[in-house]
């Protein structure tokens, strides 16, 4: 999953933004967590999504929207993160920040729990980090 989830990104990075979820039929969902566990099976698409975005980070992406606050934990540890410099606010309660990764380089990423930020989120932050990018 995660080389598929690269590869297709890897496709599109030229074009802008791309996006990278989860998603599967409510009763695929009860089939899976029924077999696993429901921890288990959601450790498994956080860290499937960590891995893919520690996929392109390693290729050279340095702006991420993380979506979902136990996606956002396994992201900010999969990348090394210890630190965040908090940037402009996109909707309420959810900035840009900006992140050193252990190699010096600097990510601008912003972690998004399923509560929070309007219908047209993922648009708003591309669009006021490329006016106001967090420094």
């Amino acid at each position: 999953m995660v080389g598929e989830g690269l590869a297709f990104a890897e496709s599109h990075l030229a074009d802008g933004p791309v996006l990278v979820y989860s998603t599967e039929a409510p009763d695929t969902v009860r089939t899976v967590q029924g077999r696993l566990g429901a921890a288990k099976a959601g450790e498994l698409v956080e860290q499937t999504l960590a891995r893919i975005a520690q996929g392109l980070v390693e290729r050279g992406v340095r702006r991420l929207v993380v979506a979902g606050g136990e996606t956002s934990g396994a992201v900010v540890q999969a990348l090394g993160i210890t630190g965040l410099r908090i940037g402009p606010q996109i909707d309420p309660g959810v900035p840009w920040c900006a992140a050193a990764l252990p190699d010096g380089e600097t990510l601008h990423i912003t972690l998004k729990s399923g509560n929070f930020g309007g219908p047209d989120f993922f648009t708003a932050a591309f669009d006021l980090l490329d006016e106001e990018a967090p420094s």
